[in-house]
């Protein structure tokens, strides 16, 4: 009804010859969530492609290193396990680049990629299929995609199109699909 109405006196002053401007809503700032690569040891450069990738495809949530006097939303770790991911809330938590899907041959960026797509609110999502980051260890160990498809990134996006941020912790583990 309003829209109606502003829209009516809008081309009532047009007609007059007034000219009216309206400005665009402005977007939302990304939501930034900060993580600390200190103890993912030999992984972190990795680490930081896998934050990359995320940067590159979604727009409501940024990865950043952690700065001097912050404290990370995300911590990584190296550990000799299978790489997991362990939520405290929507952008919270901390996840595990594991050696054992390493020396099995998975490519490393798409295991932190999908370890920080945990993170970002996606669950495993068992499709087999490279196309789907979130397939995990279910897709062959020649998958070398890191990146999220659109249904994948769209998800992200709507995670973060609001900053309220559930209290829910859940456990997330890249396992090895029977053969």
């Amino acid at each position: 009804m309003l829209r109606r109405l502003a829209a009516a006196i809008i081309a009532a002053l047009a007609v007059t010859g007034v000219q009216v401007v309206t400005a665009a809503p402005a977007s939302a700032a990304p939501r930034i969530l900060y993580y600390d690569a200190s103890q993912a040891q030999e992984f972190r450069s990795v680490v930081d492609q896998g934050a990359q990738i995320w940067n590159s495809r979604v727009a409501n949530v940024r990865l950043q290193p952690v700065t001097a006097g912050r404290t990370p939303n995300i911590r990584v770790y190296a550990d000799n396990g299978w790489p997991r991911a362990i939520t405290t809330s929507l952008g919270n938590g901390r996840w595990y680049m594991g050696r054992q899907a390493v020396n099995q041959g998975y490519y490393q960026p798409r295991i932190a990629a999908h370890e920080f797509g945990h993170l970002l609110g996606l669950p495993d999502r068992r499709t087999g299929l490279c196309a789907d980051l979130m397939s995990g260890s279910s897709a062959p160990v020649s998958c070398t995609n890191p990146n999220p498809n659109s249904r994948e990134a769209s998800t992200v996006n709507a995670n973060f199109a609001t900053t309220a941020a559930t209290a829910e912790t859940r456990t997330y583990t890249w396992t090895v699909a029977a053969s």
